[in-house]
């Protein structure tokens, strides 16, 4: 190859190589623009795009994360809104109205505006609120921020506007008896506190202030220091008796101690920044003589609005904590209406955006007759007693009391610390609801053991058991053990043995009858077994155990002693059965006009063994040697049990208390005022036994069968209806 010939090679060569290397670098600047590329698209598919954006924002809201929402702003194209006016104004908003349980729903996008078309919806404390709305976005180096303006709360809204939350707060219904007399309803009271920019003296102005109020001056403080307090605000600070009202607070306190109130009230006012003013409250115009059956109302506390959530309670309101109040609460309760609008700067309303109305509490009607309430609870007041008063043809209970008793009215001020640890370390108990409980019968069970007897057949009312005189065992086998009686009296039968309320017959009785059948019998009377009643009482039961387990348990139960303990409602149940032909009522509580008679256990009792037990229970109040003949009457035939039962360690302990009974009842059926009045007292021993309830309980039927006017005279009780 000649000289030219290589030239031409090398050229050739070179160029190859330049193509080579050219070839080489293209590639790799397409393999560079490529992955430039790539990363382009990666970045852009990773920015959120506004319809993620908008749900994101309003999964905020919910949270109440408003920093968060802040963030997510075009704040230049929301006009530059700072931080804490962006806050303030949606908090202020959504909080207000109690927004909660947010949905939405993107319905549409328009690329070319950014704007998202959505559809929301949320709970609030006046119902739900749903709109269609629209959100723009400004897309920037960053990705998109939101265009935030006042219409994204509401279409409606603009910047001058507010949202108005407006109350309707329900009334608490009434609490009346059969008459219409109100047992619990409105009522005022007087709202000490404090304006805190007339205050002269800061310091003596409180330490005054909270002498007279007795309460520490540290609490006074406590409430001047809260977030809301303004100079001009009338602080309240504790609330005590209306002058004008004090009477029905304090009904059966000395005129010295109303007359002491208004001296302390009067101080009050020359306190300089101490106002007084008329609030609203629950009141109890029976006060002790009702308390355990009415109840009260208390404020919501904190663990209250977290166990009733959703049910409409706020911090302002009332519960009933007690008695009827706690009952028939979600009755009584009502709902607060609530209107939620917007209005613009001269508060014109604009726009309503959700509203619920009011509906007030119902009133509850209830059996129970005020005037034979206060004239049972006047009689017990200073005992340690409770009774059961019903009407025996209808089972309509009268009046259900428990003393000693507390005011209710104590509750509406709220109790100090030093009046709720009297309460409770009281050594009679004043809490303690007596009628809900069970107590040892004494004989006022022997007219169950003889109604038992006869249906079973076990006793003939005919058979003489013979005088044993006043102790009795049935053989050697009890050892020391021996029944005893207070009177002797011949032929030992049944009617008399209910007359002179002979132990020892019942013992018997028992005896005849025998344990397994007698507890079958018991059985089906309702022990151990709920009363069919509004208010949950305890249940009545013949043993500590299963059943009866020895004769000498069983000799006791006859005459109501042993382990046997009877509800006082549940026992005036049974007696019931005896003047209607042996059906056993079942109590009723809530009045209801026109309504039949309900029995609870038809053929309790046999009408024969039924009458038969009744006419020996007329006896016991109309026959002179009768234990109930003191409460006899010329005007209205009456017939009843007498009943005191031991409580004692054993049968030598002669330190045991006595619990004296008398169940007294019109044994006819077209009686003006019929009525069964069943009343236990402790601790009788040495008072009289039951003849101090029976003269007690004489009295109330005294009251009962004379017109109630002028119980209540003045005192405005009657409700509207």
């Amino acid at each position: 190859m000649g000289r030219r010939g290589r030239r031409r090679n090398r050229r050739q060569g070179g160029s190859r190589r330049w193509r080579y290397i050219l070839a080489v670098l293209a590639g790799l600047a397409a393999v560079s623009v490529g992955i430039c590329g790539i990363r382009y698209i990666q970045m852009k598919n990773s920015m959120p795009l506004p319809e993620e954006l908008l749900v994101s924002y309003m999964e905020h809201i919910e949270q109440k994360e408003y920093e968060e929402m802040y963030a997510m702003l075009n704040v230049e194209a929301s006009g530059s809104i700072s931080q804490e006016d962006f806050i303030k104004r949606n908090s202020a908003i959504y909080e207000g109205i109690g927004m909660e349980h947010m949905e939405v729903q993107v319905t549409g996008y328009d690329k070319e505006r950014e704007a998202v078309a959505y559809e929301t919806s949320f709970d609030t404390s006046a119902g739900p609120v749903r709109f269609d709305n629209e959100a723009l976005f400004l897309k920037g180096e960053e990705g998109y921020g939101l265009m935030w303006e006042d219409t994204l709360i509401f279409p409606g809204l603009r910047p001058a506007y507010k949202v108005r939350v407006s109350a309707a707060p329900a009334k608490r219904g009434n609490i009346l008896d059969r008459n219409g007399e109100v047992l619990a309803g409105p009522g005022l009271m007087s709202s000490v506190g404090i304006v805190p920019g007339r205050l002269e003296d800061r310091e003596l102005s409180i330490g005054a202030m909270a002498e007279l109020l007795e309460i520490m001056p540290e609490e006074v403080e406590k409430k001047l220091s809260a977030s809301w307090v303004k100079d001009d605000y009338f602080v309240p600070v504790k609330t005590i008796p209306k002058v004008d009202e004090i009477e029905w607070l304090i009904p059966l306190q000395p005129d010295e101690e109303i007359d002491r109130e208004k001296e302390r009230q009067e101080k009050l006012l020359e306190i300089p920044g101490v106002q007084i003013a008329d609030v609203e409250v629950r009141r109890y115009p029976l006060g002790e003589a009702a308390a355990h059956l009415i109840g009260y109302v208390q404020n919501v506390t904190a663990e209250d609005l977290e166990e009733h959530k959703g049910e409409g309670y706020t911090a302002s309101s009332v519960i009933g904590r007690t008695g009827m109040e706690g009952l028939f609460e979600k009755e009584l309760k009502g709902e607060d209406g609530c209107r939620i609008c917007i209005v613009n700067a001269e508060g014109k309303e604009q726009e309503v955006l959700a509203e619920r109305p009011v509906r007030h509490g119902e009133d509850i009607r209830l059996t129970i007759d005020a005037g034979l309430q206060q004239a049972v609870y006047e009689q017990y007041l200073d005992d340690k007693s409770c009774t059961a008063a019903m009407d025996p043809y209808t089972g309509e209970v009268l009046a259900l009391v428990s003393t000693p008793s507390f005011d209710n009215n104590l509750f509406l001020a709220g109790m100090s610390q030093e009046q709720w640890d009297m309460l409770n370390e009281n050594e009679d108990r004043p809490m303690y609801n007596r009628f809900r409980q069970t107590w040892c019968p004494g004989s006022t069970f022997k007219p169950v053991t003889a109604a038992v007897g006869l249906v079973s057949g076990a006793v003939d009312p005919a058979e003489d058991y013979g005088q044993e005189g006043l102790s009795w065992q049935k053989d050697s086998s009890w050892g020391n053990y021996h029944v005893t009686t207070l009177h002797t009296y011949e032929p030992v039968v049944l009617e008399n043995a209910l007359i002179y309320s002979d132990n020892i017959y019942f013992a018997k009785a028992a005896l005849k009858i025998d344990a397994e059948p007698f507890a079958d019998s018991l059985d089906r009377l309702g022990f151990k077994e709920e009363l069919p009643f509004e208010i949950r009482m305890a249940q009545s039961q013949y043993s500590n155990s299963d059943g009866i387990e020895t004769e000498i348990q069983l000799a006791d139960s006859g005459y109501g002693q042993g382990q046997i303990l009877v509800n006082p409602l549940h026992l005036a149940c049974i007696y019931s059965a005896f003047v209607n032909d042996g059906n056993m009522l079942k109590p009723r509580l809530l009045l209801e006009q026109g309504a039949e008679p309900a029995y609870w256990i038809p053929e309790a009792f046999s009408p024969d063994a039924a009458a038969r037990v009744l006419e020996a229970l007329r006896k016991v109040v109309n026959d002179p040697r009768g234990t109930g003949y003191r409460a006899r009457r010329d005007d209205v035939l009456l017939a009843g049990k007498t009943g005191t039962a031991e409580i004692k360690a054993s049968q030598t302990d002669t330190t045991g208390t006595e619990l004296g009974w008398f169940a007294v009842l019109t044994p006819e059926k077209d009686t003006e005022r019929p009525i069964l009045l069943l009343t236990m007292v402790e601790d009788v021993k040495e008072r009289g036994g039951s003849g101090y309830v029976v003269g007690k309980s004489s009295r109330v039927l005294d009251a009962w069968f004379q017109s109630f006017a002028g119980i209540f005279g003045g005192m405005g009780l009657k409700s509207d209806d």
